[in-house]
């Protein structure tokens, strides 16, 4: 690894720099494909506006080539972080060399990307960003899973694909360290983690995303549109844990059910510790905080009130955010009551309260095996996944 660049000074920001220069031949047609358009806007348009869009990208720089200065400023849409042209060469090297020279001194790192990926997701920005954190270098990339063969019109041997991996962008680098590995470079080279590595830095592999394809072939068009058209799935799991001391009473609230007990269960509402738990659960999956948030034990107006008021809330904000609860495990942990024969029960509630079928909800019961609070009877414990999903 090169000397001094592990990590870049905190002060420095981030620019995106797009190859935009070369000239799509295995496309074929008069327009190069970064400028042909899809679903509606120019294939760079879509990749400008995915940069633009990440909070800690401040500028983009796009390397285009000296025939394009209409159809740039065309596919240039109004954008809230500056966005500047460069006059890129005749190597995919050269152009990316001209794209570094123009970046500032307030510029500490740069994420290089092809143009032709217009479905970069800011999971795969934030991945790489990460890992610059600790290291020069790092880019996205997804396991070779088919099986591969060398051969021409016929197998000649079978190649072992362990350790491979489909290389994709935006391949990040502090600013200095690519700057020189470039300078070092004699060409050739397929991309810029590779100039990296025969530098000596240290490439890091972050997590690369099936739908960030490159646009090579018409075929590839069709299924950068159909993708566009299907959003990428939001799956979000929140787990919920919550516990409450046995006091006076006849009877234990537990998600929604009245069981017979000779102790009660204590707390400033009615102390449900199901219903609380899977509360927590969907706040969490939200990353909305807790049941304290927005239901205080200090606010005397939900003192004794029925725990289905918060599981109710959360449901609904949930929903708001355009997310729906997909599967709820509960699992109770206690010596006494008995949870089994009211499980059911629990789950048509919990049914009735989610507006969700009954075949996605688990309820079950284990015990401590005498150990602990629980195992000496002094309260319930109560431990809830939540998972939901959303486009």
């Amino acid at each position: 690894m090169m000397e001094g660049s592990d990590s870049p000074p905190l002060a420095l920001r981030t620019a995106a720099l797009i190859a935009a220069a070369g000239r799509g031949h295995r496309m074929g047609g008069r327009i190069p494909k970064q400028f042909r358009e899809l679903r509606g806007e120019a294939v760079l348009t879509h990749t400008l506006r995915a940069f633009a869009a990440h909070p800690e990208i401040a500028e983009i720089v796009v390397v285009r080539h000296v025939d394009d200065d209409t159809r740039f400023q065309d596919a240039c849409p109004d954008l809230s972080i500056p966005v500047r042209d460069v006059l890129g060469s005749t190597t995919r090297a050269a152009s990316v060399r001209a794209g570094l020279e123009a970046l500032g001194p307030e510029i500490g790192q740069v994420l290089i990307h092809d143009a032709a990926r217009p479905l970069v997701s800011a999971d795969v920005i934030d991945g790489v960003l990460h890992a610059l954190r600790r290291g020069p270098a790092a880019a996205p990339a997804l396991p070779v899973t088919d099986a591969l063969w060398r051969g021409a019109g016929t197998v000649t041997s079978i190649e072992d694909r362990t350790g491979l991996w489909s290389a994709q962008t935006p391949q990040g680098f502090h600013l200095d360290a690519i700057r020189a590995a470039h300078a070092a470079h004699p060409g050739g080279a397929a991309d810029d983690a590779e100039v990296a590595h025969a530098f000596g830095l240290e490439v890091q592999i972050t997590q690369g995303d099936a739908r960030n394809l490159k646009i090579t072939t018409a075929e590839d068009f069709d299924r950068a549109a159909h993708l566009m058209a299907q959003p990428p799935m939001d799956i979000r799991t929140g787990n919920g844990f919550d516990v409450h001391r046995f006091g006076p009473g006849d009877h234990v609230m537990l998600c929604g059910v009245a069981i017979p007990h000779n102790r009660g269960l204590q707390g400033h509402s009615d102390a449900d510790v199901g219903l609380h738990t899977i509360t927590d659960a969907i706040y969490g999956a939200l990353a909305a905080g807790d049941i304290g948030t927005y239901f205080p034990p200090s606010d005397p107006q939900w003192k004794g009130a029925e725990s289905r008021i918060f599981l109710t809330h959360a449901v609904e904000l949930a929903a708001r955010s355009g997310l729906r609860i997909t599967h709820v495990d509960l699992t109770l942990i206690c010596e006494r009551p008995r949870i089994q024969p009211y499980a059911p029960k629990m789950q048509k509630q919990l049914s009735d309260l989610m507006g969700l079928n009954l075949t996605r909800i688990s309820v079950k019961a284990t015990t401590s095996e005498r150990l602990g609070f629980t195992g000496r009877g002094e309260g319930i414990a109560a431990l809830a996944t939540v998972t939901m999903a959303g486009s």
